[in-house]
């Protein structure tokens, strides 16, 4: 999820530079394009991107704890097998 965070990121990065420059490129069938709407989603889009983020550490650290764990009990031999 990290990763799509920072692809969002970088689209909407890409969107706001050249919707600021040329923002007819991007608004194709306005007659007269403004660049709130350009900067608005924009905007949205960094917001999305900063939700990503966030879950995805929020993910990442309760998945590694598990894996620890999981290790550790799976190479135990259960004492009723050693004789």
């Amino acid at each position: 999820m990290i990763i799509w965070a920072f692809n969002l990121l970088l689209l909407a990065i890409g969107i706001l530079v050249v919707g600021l420059i040329k923002p007819k490129w991007l608004l194709f069938w306005m007659e007269q394009p403004n660049r709130y709407i350009i900067v608005g989603v924009s905007t949205i889009l960094l917001m999305a991107a900063a939700i990503l983020f966030g879950e995805g550490n929020r993910q990442n650290s309760p998945l590694s704890e598990v894996v620890k764990t999981e290790k550790s009990t799976a190479t135990e031999i259960p004492s009723d097998l050693v004789k």
